[in-house]
């Protein structure tokens, strides 16, 4: 694959990562070895997912070179914080087996309770923290995850390394217009977690307007999916436990949708929305969002 998006600061990052996201929290260290295989080389996961030692073993097994590897994990809402977030990178390293993370990002822009209204002074001290990171060689670059406008202006407005990406449910149902909208004109990066969807009875998979583009173009939903993010300038990372679908979810470079047909996409409806809102509900530790 050499389709790339550049960052703000110069870097270039596939156009399509992989999320290592399980629901189960077992050991999918082959599945990752596997997306190595078939071409993956940017891979999405956090220190929520417990996923952290399997995709660090699977680099290591893979004889890939580090540096050809972009590693982007994740500090949740209870590492938050100068002291935290120290504590939480050092096992992040410790777990994937490295010495430096490729991207670092604060996961979840608000804690629960009373602390949650004092959410602009933690995400400042974190992300001070977490510059003092890249400082010292521990990180490479910064992002963040489910930050709307408010919350990212927050960081934008007190950083001296500004963020690379911001992380979000996107995916057609779901577009969240206003928040691309914004990142992009600040130039970050937007990133698409759970890009095909959520849920079983309103999944985007069983959508008619998805069905009959799937039949139109001769591709699969999902790659319709993945198309119209690539279209609006998001980077998707979708999971894969197979490598028939890890394969197809790189095969979206050889066909366009037309512009009647993405904003046919945007108008959708609200679909397959997870239902967890940053500055309202709190994601349970065991029960995150899936990237």
């Amino acid at each position: 694959m050499n389709e790339y998006f550049v960052l703000n600061d110069g870097t270039k990052l596939p156009k399509i990562g992989f999320g290592t996201y399980n629901e189960e929290f077992e050991d999918n260290r082959d599945s990752i070895l596997k997306a190595i295989e078939n071409g993956y080389r940017f891979f999405d996961t956090a220190s929520l997912y417990e996923t952290e030692r399997s995709l660090g073993a699977a680099v290591k097994d893979s004889g890939i070179a580090r540096s050809d590897v972009i590693i982007e994990t994740k500090l949740w809402i209870d590492e938050m914080g100068a002291d935290g977030a120290r504590i939480a990178l050092a096992k992040s390293l410790d777990r994937l087996q490295t010495d430096y993370i490729d991207i670092y990002m604060m996961h979840w822009p608000r804690q629960t309770g009373a602390d949650g209204e004092k959410w602009r002074e933690l995400d400042i001290e974190t992300y001070h923290a977490m510059e003092d990171m890249v400082r010292q060689g521990l990180v490479k670059r910064l992002g963040l995850s489910n930050f709307l406008p408010h919350h990212l202006k927050n960081i934008l407005d007190n950083c001296e390394i500004r963020p690379v990406v911001d992380q979000m449910e996107l995916h057609p149902g779901y577009s969240q217009e206003a928040a691309v909208a914004y990142c992009k004109s600040e130039n970050v990066l937007p990133m698409a977690w759970s890009p095909l969807g959520r849920g079983r009875e309103n999944a985007t998979i069983g959508n008619s307007i998805l069905v009959r583009l799937a039949d139109r173009y001769g591709k699969s939903i999902q790659q319709i999916n993945l198309r119209f993010l690539l279209q609006k300038g998001i980077l998707p990372i979708p999971k894969a436990s197979s490598e028939a679908h890890m394969r197809a979810n790189l095969e979206v470079f050889d066909f366009e949708l037309t512009e009647e047909d993405m904003s046919m996409l945007t108008c959708m409806p609200q679909t397959a929305w997870l239902g967890e809102h940053p500055d309202f509900v709190i994601p349970d530790r065991k029960s995150n969002p899936d990237n």
